[in-house]
């Protein structure tokens, strides 16, 4: 009884339907894989027919660029700061317009001030809230 054991093959590994019927075609199909392993789409890694991987975003919206916003240009930050406002991070206009008036208050001709300072007291101003020569 042991001998008849050790004679019959008995196979471990399970075949799919599609490989059952024709078990000499083994090598010639590429196999079907999951997960991690190379795929029929070039073997870059992506699945047949998707998308891919979506690109990492900045987290910023559109508004978060403009001179208000949290990643001001450099006119907006050197505008910010010659009003004395903070250089990063989100404005309204009403802190705009606060620090302005603050600063032309001390800035005036009027006052004693020098002239090209309020002017760029006032561009800064200008800046920051979108207003433009034209």
């Amino acid at each position: 009884m042991a001998r008849s054991l050790l004679n019959t093959r008995v196979s471990l590994v399970s075949l799919r339907p599609d490989q059952a019927s024709s078990p000499s075609s083994e090598g010639s199909r590429e196999p079907l894989t999951k997960g991690f392993a190379k795929s029929r789409s070039g073997g870059k890694g992506k699945p047949a027919g998707g998308k891919g991987r979506r690109k990492k975003g900045t987290g910023l919206s559109a508004a978060d660029h403009g001179p208000l916003g949290r990643s001001p240009s450099l006119e907006a930050i050197e505008a910010r700061s010659r009003l004395g406002l903070a250089l990063a991070g989100r404005l309204r206009e009403t802190d705009v317009t606060l620090a302005w008036k603050r600063a032309a208050a001390e800035h005036h001709p009027d006052r004693g001030g020098r002239h090209d300072t309020m002017q760029a007291v006032n561009g800064a101003r200008d800046v920051l809230l979108g207003r433009g020569l034209g």
